[in-house]
């Protein structure tokens, strides 16, 4: 009986082998099945992308042309490219196989300030590479690149004056290989050419092998200074891993400035040791917090992709969670909020207490610590609530002894008294070099007539716009010399048009805001006759109804539209980018960026043939 289920058992598991064995034998065949010969392919006709069946008669697989191939040399050679460059193209027609291994960087090594910055981006351009054929082998062999950064300047300084321009050549170099020169002033425009390269690289599914332009020239340079994302990291954390791979896509479109709103009413994630009441009872758990560490190192991060993070501490209103067990709040949490506030809970500092501003100057000191000094600080001065204040008795006590009434204009001078404090004692922190920092402040009734022109030196803050955006107080502020920051919340708001969570309907600023009308923002005719005031945008994204896990979809691809719109300002509208839109998302998602999806994959690969009227937005 043993020896009988021994034999069984053995028998048992020489079948299970052999059928293991035959599985594996026959998965080659079960690919090839999946891998079957191309059937389609693409000719440019009337600057289109046409699918066309692969014939052996009159289209044979030998001359087929892939879809990212023909998009490529299809048009005016920006058809793989987002943002569309300011300057001069000219595409060869001509694609090299290329060795992703045989990739070899060259950059001027006196430049020591920079080598830890190319040693990232030669990195990540390799990445870059290895995405495109995710899932797939590529076919071995091909040409070897040399990468040539010709950058002149070693400063590290990116702000107004920082000269993003650049210029890519690609032909032929030594021993077969292909020589790819970027030319720069500084490193960030040789990052974007870097990133430019990268988009002329593409996977070719017909032959599986990794190909490059042979021959290329683009001189390119944004027209606006600051192209920017602000986003709110208070009404739900975001963790580190998400804002890492938010700052991943601005480096990809080019833009180069993270506002980071890093506190509000309902919490505050920031670990400043010196006060560490604001942070054990802000956060939502001692888990989401950001310490000076995780500041430190994102600022390095979004430095390597040529990113500024310019930090806010919204003050005096937008305070709550942590500085309320400080003493130095007035109205937190008073219910019915809708009477003190915009959304739960209010609260605001008190300016009349003395420790608010010894509390700020420590909180000021840190962050600049943090955040490697940026030349850019955000004091906010949004949503401030004059209900609020005159709620509360020791407020309107102390007006009184100054002698002061309880009118709008008596409490702007309160506020003018609490930001002139808090901005010397954030001058305090800085150092004492003669230089004062530029100060952003968002539009409020502070920055309307009269009180604009009393209390805000137009030499000092930028006003950041969020009303809409023909609202007639940007014309103000623009016929009073304010330089701005467009982040109208008409086109830019990235949170619109979700259910409302105050309220039923709809949020406030519904409707939905695609990528079409982000697109066609166009600042500048914001500006009109002062169009030289406007120094960039933001697109925004306040996270009441967003997180970490949200973030891609609410962001991307509608962020790639506001950065070709700052860094190109196209004089055609959305109709005219769909095409190369529908390519960049795909490269988003490439990327591991969760991208929302636009339109059916057909109409990626059938042009033209979804809007309206079938031209493709080229009538």
């Amino acid at each position: 009986m043993m020896l009988t289920q021994k034999w069984f058992l053995i028998s048992t598991a020489l079948v299970a082998v052999a059928l293991i064995v035959s599985i594996c034998l026959l998965l080659p065949n079960a690919r090839h099945v999946l891998e079957s010969d191309p059937v389609w392919s693409y000719q440019c006709v009337n600057d289109r992308c046409i699918k066309t069946a692969i014939s052996e008669e009159s289209n044979p697989l030998s001359k087929a042309i892939s879809l990212p191939a023909c998009r490529l040399f299809c048009g005016p050679g920006t058809g793989l490219l987002w943002p569309q460059p300011t300057g001069p193209i000219e595409v060869g027609n001509e694609l090299a196989h290329i060795d992703p291994e045989q990739i070899w960087f060259e950059w001027d090594e006196n430049l020591r300030q920079l080598t830890p910055l190319w040693e990232a981006n030669k990195e990540r351009f390799r990445k870059q590479l290895h995405k495109k054929w995710q899932g797939v082998q590529p076919k071995p062999g091909g040409r070897s690149v040399r990468i040539k950064l010709d950058v002149q300047d070693d400063s590290l300084t990116l702000n107004y004056g920082t000269d993003e321009s650049y210029k890519l050549t690609v032909g032929p170099g030594e021993n077969a290989e292909l020589l790819a020169t970027i030319t720069a002033k500084t490193f960030f425009g040789g990052r974007h050419g870097l990133e430019t390269l990268s988009q002329f690289v593409q996977y070719d599914d017909l032959r599986s092998e990794l190909q490059m332009v042979a021959s290329l020239n683009v001189s390119d340079a944004p027209v606006f200074p600051h192209r920017g994302l602000a986003l709110d990291t208070s009404r739900n954390f975001i963790d580190l891993e998400s804002l890492r791979r938010t700052i991943d896509g601005m480096g990809l479109v080019k833009l180069n400035v993270f506002h980071w709103h890093i506190t509000d009413s309902q919490s505050f994630p920031l670990v400043v040791k010196s006060r560490p009441t604001l942070h054990k009872y802000g956060a939502y758990s001692q888990r989401e917090v950001y310490t000076a560490e995780d500041v430190r190192g994102l600022v390095q991060y979004a430095l390597e992709r040529g990113v500024r993070i310019i930090p806010e501490l919204d003050a005096p209103a937008h305070v709550g969670e942590g500085w309320e067990k400080l003493d130095v709040t007035s109205c937190f949490n008073y219910q019915p909020w809708e009477n003190y506030c915009v959304e739960p809970p209010c609260g605001q500092l008190d300016p009349t207490k003395h420790a608010v501003y010894d509390i700020l100057e420590d909180v000021y000191r840190e962050m600049n610590d943090m955040f490697n000094r940026s030349d850019l600080f955000h004091m906010g001065g949004d949503e401030v609530s004059i209900r609020c204040w005159n709620a509360t008795h020791s407020i309107k006590s102390w007006m009184n002894q100054k002698n002061w009434g309880l009118q709008e204009a008596d409490f702007m001078k309160l506020w003018n008294y609490f930001q002139t404090e808090a901005l010397r004692r954030l001058d305090n922190t800085l150092p004492a070099d003669g230089k004062k920092r530029p100060i952003v402040m968002w539009t409020s009734k502070l920055t309307e007539s009269p009180y604009l022109e009393q209390y805000l030196d137009k030499d000092r803050y930028l006003i950041q716009v969020w009303t809409t955006g023909n609202d007639s107080k940007v014309a103000n502020l623009l016929e009073k010399g304010y330089r701005l920051i467009i982040s109208n919340y008409d086109a830019l708001y990235l949170d619109c048009g979700f259910a409302g969570w105050v309220t039923d309907g709809s949020n406030w600023c519904a409707p939905y805001i695609g990528w079409q009308k982000v697109y066609n923002n166009d600042v500048l005719a914001i500006g009109g006759p002062y169009a030289q005031q406007i120094l960039g945008g933001e697109a925004a994204l306040w996270t009441e109804q967003s997180d970490s896990y949200t973030l891609d979809n609410r962001l991307w691809p509608r962020l790639s539209a506001h950065a070709e719109r700052l860094w190109s300002n196209p004089r055609t509208g959305w109709q005219a980018a769909e095409a190369r839109m529908l390519v960049h998302r795909e490269r988003l998602v490439e990327e591991g960026i969760a991208a929302n999806s636009l339109q059916p994959r057909w109409c990626l690969q059938n042009e033209g043939n979804c809007p309206i009227g079938g031209d493709g937005g080229r009538s």
